[in-house]
């Protein structure tokens, strides 16, 4: 019991201290500050537009979105998105110029480029979101890059150094080193099993040599 107990724990250590402290980091960092929410400027508008003039696909849910010096009008049919001019023609997608002016307008931050990212990759600080999209680089001291739908102009993610941080240590967290989301794979399960019979085989030895020294 000893010697399991003894090798189990060893093997283990590791990955227990990075749960340790990913979890330390996790507590004393609010999850709104490391998605870059504080960085957002409040961005509203109030128009009218009259539906009955435009010809648009049966939808499942239309919505007006701003972008530079326009409205467009997003419709989901069936799990597809089509966008349109407020004259019911089909909306092109943003320019660079158009996604660095939707920085300058939507946040505090100040941009510096913007480059059109099309091709997915594992990992990537984007992943999980639709492509293409626009990646606008910023002189923020913690290096914060902002990412914009091609179509509906929106901010769909604001990543910075925190964010790549709390990124990389979410990967040790549940031992998803590349593409950090899966938190069922198997090499977790394998070392919750072995944590919790170290944990189990630690408190038997210890009731079992408090015994053996009351004896």
């Amino acid at each position: 019991m000893r010697k399991l107990h003894k090798y189990l724990s060893l093997a283990i250590s590791i990955q227990l201290l990075l749960w340790t402290i990913s979890g330390i980091y996790f507590s004393f960092n609010k999850i709104e500050q490391i998605r870059g929410e504080h960085l957002r400027s409040t961005d509203s508008y109030v128009t009218e537009l009259d539906f009955s003039t435009l010809t648009l696909p049966k939808a499942e849910s239309v919505e007006v979105l701003s972008r530079p010096s326009q409205l467009i009008i997003k419709i989901k049919t069936n799990n597809n998105e089509e966008f349109f001019n407020i004259d019911g023609s089909k909306a092109a997608p943003l320019t660079k110029d158009e996604a660095i002016t939707i920085v300058q307008k939507k946040t505090l931050l100040n941009p510096l480029k913007a480059e059109k990212v099309s091709n997915p990759q594992r990992g990537s600080e984007y992943r999980g979101r639709k492509l293409p999209m626009y990646k606008v680089t910023t002189d923020h001291e913690n290096n914060v890059n902002v990412y914009i739908d091609e179509m509906s102009g929106e901010i769909v993610a604001i990543r910075s150094s925190s964010w790549r941080l709390w990124d990389l240590l979410w990967g040790f967290h549940i031992m998803d080193y590349i593409d950090r989301d899966n938190f069922n794979n198997f090499l977790i399960k394998i070392f919750s099993i072995l944590a919790l019979i170290s944990a189990a085989s630690g408190i038997l030895l210890f009731f079992l040599s408090r015994r053996k020294s009351t004896s």
